[in-house]
């Protein structure tokens, strides 16, 4: 009896994680978008301005939103998730890919065998803190018993995280494998949820709501016409430092601080995708300026920030496992990658900004808010220094 409860259990969580990913998804997608508001950036988006405009890259959510009120651990209020990036969809075929920490306060588990193999064998996980464990663990269970997946013997998956504690019960442990398995199994091409969603559900950016937030930058046919598209899971920064568009919005907007002190220095992931040919030093080189766009924005890599990047290249397909003696590889020369390193930065930078805009006023545990940054008050100030694409 006490077994088939178990079971029962199991299958009512998978369900409500289920449930809980598609409002998300649907709400994210009707939301307005930074462009939408006015918001100038650089560059060419490719069709759905995400990461998914690198063709074979999905994503999937499980958001898992319950209960109200004090903390009370291992019950909840639980405002926390899973996202998954699939870099070639739901099939075996490693990629070429290059990391980089700009502040190491964090985690992001499977990169020692990235920078030695240069491959990215898994998907890229992002959770909370205290859940990169389990989900590292479903990963693992996910790619070796997948059909399309057959033969894997090992793996050693990248799952990274952020800090959620301010509003969801962390030391609960809410994040199970079905959860994991939702969000890979439910990951999509095409649009994005961005904001309070997987893994991003419980974050802060700049003192404002924050989470997962995605864009892309599309080259002219001159520079290759290759696309770059970045996802990121924003969880860090100050307020007095948030610029957009080359805007202090953080010190016009002074209020709608988080109550009860908020959050620290936070941290934030960052996912980078192309299908320009690649090879893992020049992967490594595009993670490498990350920064500069986080920094656009007003980051800082601060002390207690966990600042970790990956990009990878879904150019060279079956390069991992060829059979043959020795495996011929595209290389897009060094002197060309000026076009992807701008890319990189741009859609580093727009990210973060459809973050904040996707982000809505949340309620956590023992009554902690973060408010999600005004729509309303960001044109204004946008218009005030003459930066509003009216």
């Amino acid at each position: 009896m006490k077994r088939h409860i178990k079971v029962l259990l199991e299958a009512m969580l998978l369900v409500m994680a289920v449930i809980a990913v598609l409002p998300a998804c649907s709400s994210a997608q009707d939301k307005p978008r930074a462009r939408d508001l006015g918001v100038p950036f650089e560059g060419t988006p490719g069709p759905f301005n995400a990461i998914t405009d690198v063709e074979g890259v999905e994503v999937g959510h499980t958001t898992l939103i319950e209960g109200e009120g004090p903390l009370v651990v291992g019950q909840g209020p639980v405002r926390t998730g899973v996202t998954a990036i699939l870099s070639r969809g739901k099939r075996y075929d490693p990629v070429f890919a290059g990391w980089y920490s700009l502040n190491g306060n964090g985690e992001m588990t499977g990169t020692t065998w990235v920078e030695e193999s240069g491959f990215l064998i898994s998907p890229v996980m992002i959770t909370n803190t205290h859940s990169v464990g389990v989900v590292r663990d479903a990963v693992v269970e996910w790619l070796v018993s997948e059909p399309v997946n057959s033969g894997i013997l090992w793996a050693l998956p990248v799952v990274a995280e952020t800090y959620d504690g301010f509003l969801n019960d962390i030391n609960g442990f809410h994040v199970a494998k079905e959860h994991a398995f939702a969000a890979l199994n439910g990951a999509t091409s095409g649009r994005v949820a961005e904001g309070g969603v997987g893994g991003g559900t419980g974050m802060i950016c700049h003192g404002f709501k924050g989470g997962i937030g995605t864009a892309s930058r599309r080259l002219s046919a001159n520079a290759g016409g290759y696309t770059v598209g970045v996802l990121v899971q924003a969880n860090y920064g100050g307020r007095n430092t948030l610029t957009i568009a080359g805007v202090p919005v953080g010190r016009e907007i002074t209020d709608l601080r988080p109550t009860r002190g908020g959050q620290g220095e936070g941290s934030i992931i960052v996912v980078v995708a192309t299908d320009a040919p690649l090879l893992p030093h020049q992967l490594k080189r595009l993670a490498r300026r990350v920064p500069l766009g986080i920094a656009r924005v007003g980051g800082l890599g601060t002390n207690g920030s966990g600042d970790i990047f990956i990009a990878f290249s879904t150019a060279n397909p079956g390069a991992a496992i060829g059979e043959g003696a020795v495996e011929a590889v595209e290389m897009l020369p060094n002197w060309r990658m000026n076009g992807l390193i701008q890319a990189t930065v741009q859609a580093v930078e727009e990210a973060i900004v459809n973050t904040l805009v996707a982000g809505e006023t949340l309620t956590g545990v023992n009554g902690n808010t973060v408010y999600g940054l005004p729509h309303d008050r960001l044109r204004e100030v946008l218009r005030k220094y003459n930066r509003l694409e009216e």
